[in-house]
C-alpha cells in the first residue's frame, strides 16, 4: 500500500461513482495505471465492494437502536447460527460478535418504538440461545462513514 493506493481508496470511499478517468485525474496517474491499481486493490481484498449510502428515515425507519445480547451455551455453532439468523432479518443493519459481558451488538432500524418492542419480543425473546438482551436507542449519529487509510507506519 503506497500513497497512490491510499489516494485511490480515499477518493473511492468519498464517491464510488467516480469514473476511472476522473479518479485517475484526482490521483494524478494515467487512467490505465489507475485501473490497474483499482483491480489490484480488489484482488487483494482491500476493496470489498461498492454501495450507496441510504438515509434510514427516508425509508420509514426513523428509530435506530443497538441491541446487546448474551447467548448460552457459547459455542461456535450457536454463535454462527445466531449471526446467520440476524443477518437475514430486514430490521438488522449490522451484526457484531464482541467480547465482554455481551456476545453480540446488533444495529437495527425500525419505524418506531412499537416496532422495536415487537422486534425484541418476536425476534430475540423467541430464540432459545438468548439468555438476555438490552437495547439503547440511538438519538443521533455524528460520525457517519469514515474514510479508511493505512495508519502511519503500517503496511
Amino acid at each position: 500500500m503506497d500513497d497512490t493506493d491510499s489516494a485511490i481508496l480515499t477518493h473511492l470511499q468519498r464517491d464510488a461513482r467516480l469514473t476511472n478517468r476522473e479518479l485517475a485525474r484526482l490521483v494524478g496517474v494515467a487512467p490505465s495505471t489507475c485501473l490497474e491499481r483499482v483491480r489490484a486493490l480488489r484482488a487483494r481484498g482491500v476493496i470489498t465492494g461498492y454501495h450507496a449510502a441510504v438515509e434510514p428515515r427516508a425509508l420509514g425507519r426513523s428509530l435506530q437502536a443497538l441491541v446487546f445480547a448474551r447467548l448460552r451455551p457459547l459455542s461456535r455453532e450457536v454463535i454462527t447460527g445466531f449471526e446467520s439468523y440476524l443477518s437475514r432479518l430486514p430490521e438488522v443493519l449490522s451484526v457484531y460478535v464482541v467480547s465482554g459481558d455481551d456476545d453480540f451488538v446488533v444495529h437495527v432500524a425500525v419505524p418506531d418504538i412499537e416496532h422495536l418492542h415487537a422486534f425484541l419480543m418476536d425476534r430475540f425473546s423467541a430464540r432459545r440461545e438468548v439468555i438476555g438482551f438490552r437495547s439503547s436507542m440511538i438519538y443521533r449519529e455524528t460520525a457517519g462513514t469514515r474514510v479508511l487509510t493505512p495508519l502511519p507506519g503500517r503496511p
